[in-house]
């Protein structure tokens, strides 16, 4: 997959993307990422980029023509799936992520100031996507976390072909807890069932933990999983107990 990435602040990305799993997914030809500053592409002598917004109002704006000239140049023939990252857009989640990690080649659009010309947005824009519901100053962080979230999904940058079908929102439910060395430290085990080596009653505690800590913290994803009767009853009755808690 090839991403591009609009930004004011290009050197923003260095770090993060020469580091860990995107660094080595960079290496092995995995993933390839270029930024691009739009400032370079700003016909004001001064390379402004912003500017007032007509009708008032706080703040500034990013114009319309550095973005367009910058789009247009580097994906002349739209062949890039145009994502604005804007806390206007649809909420990202791993769903999405995993749809995204079949597309060719995505152009990321981060955004600054109060946002960007509607134009754009009307015109170039194939999707808005927002990381969350809450605003940052800029678009460069929520870009950071899509590309980690999309390129984890492509096969062979994890190493394991199957490391992503494992963890939270993965089957709709959040991820078991996990331990590792030493089986007991400082007076605290790790549960019976993990060293006992039976990989279906293991398999089974994973799954009722996964109900479990989804029913404590994230209760409105269950409204998509499909849960066993026994799952059911258990959910009810941890939710009972939190009522009686409050």
């Amino acid at each position: 997959m090839h991403i591009d990435v609009l930004t004011l602040f290009p050197e923003m990305f260095s770090q993060v993307l020469s580091a860990s799993i995107l660094g080595r997914a960079i290496e092995q030809g995995y993933l390839s990422v270029n930024t691009y500053n739009i400032r370079d592409y700003s016909v004001d002598k001064h390379h402004r980029v912003d500017d007032y917004a007509f009708g008032g109002g706080t703040g500034l704006i990013m114009m319309a023509q550095p973005i367009f000239d910058a789009i247009n140049a580097i994906d002349p023939e739209h062949t890039a799936k145009r994502i604005y990252l804007s806390p206007q857009g649809r909420v990202m989640n791993d769903a999405k992520a995993r749809q995204l990690s079949h597309e060719n080649r995505l152009l990321l659009l981060c955004g600054h100031y109060e946002g960007i010309d509607q134009r754009v947005v009307d015109t170039l824009i194939d999707e808005e996507v927002s990381i969350g519901d809450y605003v940052l100053t800029g678009g460069e962080l929520p870009a950071m976390v899509m590309i980690d979230a999309v390129a984890r999904q492509i096969k062979g940058v994890l190493g394991n072909e199957n490391g992503a079908d494992d963890e939270s929102f993965a089957n709709g439910l959040l991820e078991y807890p996990q331990y590792t060395r030493p089986s007991d430290y400082n007076g605290l085990p790790v549960p019976e069932v993990l060293l006992s080596g039976h990989h279906k009653n293991i398999t089974a505690w994973r799954r009722k933990q996964s109900v479990l800590k989804t029913a404590l913290n994230r209760p409105d994803l269950l409204d998509k999983v499909q849960l066993s009767g026994d799952e059911e009853r258990m959910v009810k009755e941890l939710s009972a107990l939190q009522d009686t808690d409050k």
